[in-house]
């Protein structure tokens, strides 16, 4: 149809097989939330959140102490791990890995603890990534030629006195610790707690990775700084 002399246009029509400009802008917006927004959605909506540090469990108010005296072995709640501040694609998250195979003992004397050794498969330490792990096994632990993890105390523990039941102690642990083939000196806090029939131990060691020849973790997407936490929570019973 011809416009007439005066008649102001219309409207443009649309292309056929065009992009209606609003569905562009649409698209440019989901775009840009991926790229900057993506991140914070994934590691802060989608996924969970980091588990909190190992701590000692409650103690029931109903316990009846029993002797401290004679060895003590790891039984079943015993958990070992990592924990490292990691900054994947720009946002700040820890990185978790915990196993329950752990396995060990100690032996106390009067008001020392005399002897103490615990060996942590390394090999079976999970996160919430399965790329992680694939990592942490092969190209940073080599968990396929130094499975175990190891502590050995080498300086007896003073307690002083035996505490209540339900109530904590904190004491210095002196000892060699193996990791990866390499054997070092560590002196560190940990916390022990008399429970229902048995003991439970709570301890989070620095490392530096360098000094157990550990490859810092850092790749593509993910920083990684020189240093963790070996975290650890032992439950023990007496030995048969």
């Amino acid at each position: 149809m011809e416009r007439r002399i005066g008649q102001p246009p219309g409207p443009p029509s649309p292309r056929r097989g065009g992009v209606p400009v609003k569905w562009l802008l649409g698209g440019l917006a989901a775009a840009a939330l991926l790229v900057f927004g993506g991140p914070w959605v994934l590691f802060n909506v989608i996924e969970s959140p980091a588990p909190p540090p190992l701590h000692l469990p409650a103690v029931g108010a109903a316990v009846v102490p029993g002797p401290v005296s004679g060895s003590w072995r790891v039984t079943t709640g015993s958990e070992a791990g990592y924990r490292v501040q990691e900054v994947l694609l720009g946002q700040h998250r820890a990185a978790v890995g915990r196993t329950s195979r752990v396995s060990g003992g100690i032996v106390v004397s009067g008001t020392t603890v005399t002897n103490a050794e615990f060996s942590v498969d390394m090999a079976d330490v999970k996160s919430d990534q399965t790329s992680r792990d694939a990592q942490f096994r092969g190209y940073i632990m080599e968990t396929y030629k130094y499975r175990d993890a190891r502590f050995r105390l080498t300086q007896p523990i003073q307690l002083g006195s035996i505490p209540d039941v339900g109530t904590p102690v904190t004491v210095q642990a002196t000892g060699d610790l193996t990791m990866r083939g390499v054997t070092r000196g560590v002196t560190f806090p940990l916390t022990a707690e008399r429970a229902a029939g048995g003991i439970d131990i709570n301890a989070a060691i620095p490392i530096t990775f360098s000094g157990w020849h550990i490859p810092n973790p850092t790749f593509a997407v993910a920083q990684v700084g020189d240093s963790g936490t070996l975290e650890v929570l032992l439950r023990l019973e007496p030995s048969s």
